[in-house]
């Protein structure tokens, strides 16, 4: 172990899609990552075919069996499995899948084990990583499993502009209402106000809730849900002390820019959320799963098979999503610094002291 430096773990996904085009393409400015060790969960072979492939002769990856063995000045990679790989830009395969879930089950051993800080998870095809040992719609289900228990996780899509997380995430959509409850939006809240507090440094969070139907119900006209299940869930979380507000319209929420109002949004399904999110923010917006006592951020956008191998696919998600995994854990590092000695922290203010 590296002492006294950051460690951030990248899975290198489906190595079919752009994962290795952004990973590299990010890694090639030394000074991305002057404050952090990177070291990818991946396949030697498979970033030297994509390294070559981009001619970005400005990486040098240093091969390591264990991440005790990681250089702080190096972009550190490990290979996560003994086979011989073929690497097929734009083709989903079995082969793909098979290593994407080898490097994320490693990265995540190592997680586990307090070896590295942080988690960046580049994009997996999520029918090819389907196997006896990976049963899950996605990364985020998966790390509920492994780090928390069933709804204490939260997807949040971060960006400049706005926080949008789901009450439900990887569900078909004709099961949505059947789902959601007035415990399950209650307990998302929470997790909600919580993440914005100790991993954005927002003191007092605003939060808006989105209803389910369209026009929020009209009071009951289009589905009673809003006034027998999202109210009351508001009610409850008010009485608790949360600044969360409506539900409102979906369609007119966003339309009308209303929110830029709040520190973070509560909508109630997938695609409520993500479309206006991906809208403005498909290239640097970041995935991030609230809620456990890790952290793991990943791109907003999948495997893009369309654009593999070609070099045109933007790194600035990938980026965005590297930097925030850093910021978040010196976040938290405040946090515990404020909760454990709130006088201390108020001198170091009142002294001038940056506290965000």
């Amino acid at each position: 172990m590296i002492a006294n430096k950051t460690i951030i773990a990248i899975t290198h996904g489906d190595i079919n899609g752009i994962g290795y085009e952004v990973i590299l393409k990010t890694l090639a400015e030394p000074r991305v990552y002057e404050n952090f060790v990177p070291v990818i969960y991946g396949s030697s072979k498979a970033a030297g075919f994509y390294r070559k492939q981009f001619d970005i002769q400005s990486i040098n990856l240093n091969i390591i069996n264990t991440v005790e063995e990681a250089h702080a000045k190096k972009i550190n990679i490990i290979n996560c499995t003994d086979e011989e790989i073929r690497v097929e830009p734009g083709k989903a395969t079995d082969e793909a899948g098979k290593v994407a879930f080898a490097a994320l089950e490693r990265a995540t051993a190592d997680m586990q084990k307090g070896l590295v800080d942080a988690l960046v998870t580049a994009p997996i095809n999520k029918k090819n990583i389907q196997s006896a040992e990976f049963k899950f719609p996605g990364h985020t289900e998966y790390f509920e499993q492994v780090f928390g228990e069933k709804n204490s996780s939260l997807m949040l899509l971060v960006n400049d502009v706005m926080r949008v997380a789901v009450v439900t995430g990887h569900i078909p959509v004709k099961n949505i209402a059947t789902v959601i409850t007035k415990e399950l939006i209650l307990e998302k809240l929470k997790i909600l106000n919580q993440s914005l507090k100790q991993d954005f440094t927002v003191i007092r969070p605003r939060i808006a809730v989105l209803g389910l139907n369209p026009h929020a119900g009209d009071e009951g006209v289009i589905g009673d849900e809003e006034e027998t299940i999202i109210k009351p869930a508001l009610a409850e979380a008010q009485k608790e002390g949360l600044l969360c507000f409506g539900p409102y319209a979906a369609d007119g929420f966003f339309g009308s820019g209303h929110f830029d109002k709040f520190d973070g949004i509560l909508a109630m399904y997938h695609d409520q959320g993500l479309i206006p999110f991906k809208t403005v923010s498909m290239d640097n917006g970041v995935n991030y799963t609230a809620g456990l006592p890790i952290v793991r951020t990943s791109p907003a956008h999948g495997t893009a098979y369309d654009l593999a191998g070609q070099g045109v696919a933007s790194e600035e998600s990938f980026r965005q999503a590297l930097f925030m995994a850093y910021d978040i854990l010196q976040n938290r590092k405040l946090d515990l610094e404020i909760r454990s000695n709130p006088l201390k922290v108020e001198e170091r203010k009142e002294r001038g002291g940056r506290i965000a």
